[in-house]
């Protein structure tokens, strides 16, 4: 699978990131899935609504924070999956940062994440981007890289 996204939406994404550095951002992709790509229309910024309570896999939640973790608010991803829906749109990603670490998903990532979303890990480096990666799970899974396109012709394709 690929991931096509105009300049001006992973523009959006990197500023979001470096806006709320030395917490992580999150937010949601909007499109559709075509053949073998998904194409990114819109990006959706959201807060950061983690707090410890939210993690149950974890036996101490007390050295994390949203400096090292985020998590979208379940009405919030509702309240975004309804209104794409009403438009023909789907949520096809999620995005976050991770502030002076790089690119990489964390097992906490893997362990939330659902395999029919693509993931964008901004990395924030001194409040400075610094990296983007795409990710996707696996049958396993298990994080494997998924291919960035970055193209002004993302919307002309539906």
């Amino acid at each position: 699978m690929v991931v096509k996204i105009s300049p001006q939406q992973l523009q959006a994404i990197r500023t979001h990131a470096e806006s709320t550095y030395p917490e992580e951002c999150c937010g949601l992709l909007l499109g559709k899935a075509v053949d073998n790509q998904k194409l990114v229309t819109e990006v959706v910024p959201t807060e950061n609504a983690w707090h410890a309570a939210a993690l149950e896999w974890e036996d101490d939640t007390s050295n994390h924070g949203k400096s090292d973790r985020y998590a979208i608010a379940p009405q919030e991803m509702l309240k975004i999956q309804k209104a794409a829906r009403d438009r023909s749109l789907d949520i096809i990603g999620i995005y976050h940062s991770h502030p002076n670490h790089p690119a990489i998903p964390s097992e906490c990532d893997r362990i939330y994440a659902w395999q029919q979303y693509s993931y964008i890990i901004v990395s924030v480096v001194n409040g400075e981007c610094d990296d983007v990666q795409n990710w996707s799970l696996d049958d396993r899974h298990q994080f494997q890289s998924e291919n960035l396109i970055v193209t002004e012709r993302v919307e002309s394709l539906f």
